[in-house]
């Protein structure tokens, strides 16, 4: 008699999970097909889907970079190449010590993070990645086709060096690449 309490308890319980989950899915389908859930780029995500995400990038971000063989990072040429990559093409989004994003970045929703701590969260490698590939439907473009390798390690070089620089040792550095 036990067995069969138990087994009934068993069935019982799988079929509220798989019904539960018939229905959350038919529920998502339904919000997805209506429009309900609004995408516009004016708008922030529910705190809930953006945690749900973030972590989600984190940890594709994280997969992905295991593959990636760093070289020496670091060099004064290397550094000053990436300021010149970087104030081109990064800095119009993400600003820089002293230095707030220009109009494009500060319309895009995620609004792209400023990357002065940006080496606390991400290893070299990953900041590679995330350069190279991008991230999706986040506005941040992929650069593997319009920067070379060596461009996209001088970034990464840069991107490290950011958190030491002042708003002055920032202007300067990237003034100086202009030469």
């Amino acid at each position: 008699m036990p067995a069969t309490r138990t087994r009934l308890i068993m069935m019982t319980a799988i079929s509220t999970l798989l019904g539960a989950g018939v229905v959350a899915a038919l529920a998502g389908f339904i919000v997805l097909r209506a429009g309900w859930y609004d995408i516009g780029a004016t708008t922030q995500h529910f705190p809930a889907v953006f945690s749900m995400l973030e972590q989600g990038m984190h940890y594709s971000v994280r997969r992905h970079a295991q593959r990636v063989a760093e070289p020496a990072l670091g060099n004064r040429d290397q550094v000053l190449r990436g300021a010149i990559v970087y104030r081109d093409n990064c800095a119009q989004c993400h600003g820089g010590p002293g230095t707030a994003p220009g109009k494009h970045g500060l319309s895009m929703q995620p609004v792209p993070g400023p990357l002065v701590d940006a080496s606390r969260h991400w290893k070299p490698r990953e900041l590679y990645w995330i350069t190279r590939h991008g991230i999706k439907m986040s506005g941040m473009p992929g650069w593997e086709y319009h920067l070379n390798d060596d461009e996209l390690w001088a970034t990464t070089a840069f991107i490290l060096q950011l958190p030491t620089l002042s708003a002055a040792d920032y202007r300067a550095l990237t003034a100086e690449a202009k030469q």
